[in-house]
């Protein structure tokens, strides 16, 4: 258990409070862009790894109790999440957005705010937070709980971390595209 918690912290505050911080500008006015996101980089794989191999290290362990199972219901649920989630993770890795990494030029475009960026300026990891809310439908156990909720909970306050961050290093560049368009989905006006 004690594995799992402190993969997940790793991971969640690594994100939160590195990457979107000024934590973040003063390690980058040290060593460059270049080396940080190389390091962030390097540290976001080994937190993933940690993570995956503490969860699956935790599945069959003593102290991991369920608390609710699978139901006709909640997989039916689950299952519609999921194609939602797709919906949204697909276009967000896809679609160019001055939200995702380096991709701060993508401003700079008469037509920036297009596709599923009406929708949400965020929707990869709107996605992601509907795919971990999906999977904590149908896996009740203490691991489970653990690692998709720390992955639910990085992705809705990553929305707010970035916007942050964007609008600390863009100033009035990133003002436009954030007024056009929304952090949480809603339909295009």
């Amino acid at each position: 258990m004690e594995s799992l918690i402190a993969a997940a912290s790793f991971f969640v505050l690594l994100h939160l409070l590195v990457s979107g911080t000024r934590l973040r500008d003063g390690i980058v006015g040290v060593i460059g862009q270049g080396p940080y996101m190389g390091l962030f980089s390097l540290a976001s794989v080994a937190g993933l790894v940690w993570l995956g191999m503490a969860y699956g290290g935790a599945r069959h362990a003593a102290w991991n109790a369920a608390y609710w199972d699978l139901t006709p219901a909640t997989r039916h649920v689950q299952l519609g999440l999921q194609v939602l989630a797709l919906l949204l993770i697909v276009p967000g890795l896809t679609t160019p957005n001055p939200t995702s990494v380096a991709q701060e030029g993508a401003l700079s475009k008469p037509n920036a705010v297009q596709g599923m960026l009406r929708i949400t300026r965020h929707p990869f990891l709107w996605g992601v937070a509907i795919w971990a809310a999906g999977h904590l439908i149908v896996n009740g156990d203490r691991a489970s709980i653990l690692l998709f909720g720390s992955i639910l909970a990085l992705a809705l306050f990553g929305t707010a971390s970035i916007d942050a961050k964007r609008k600390r290093v863009l100033g009035d560049t990133w003002t436009p595209f954030a007024s056009q368009t929304s952090n949480i989905p809603s339909p295009p006006s």
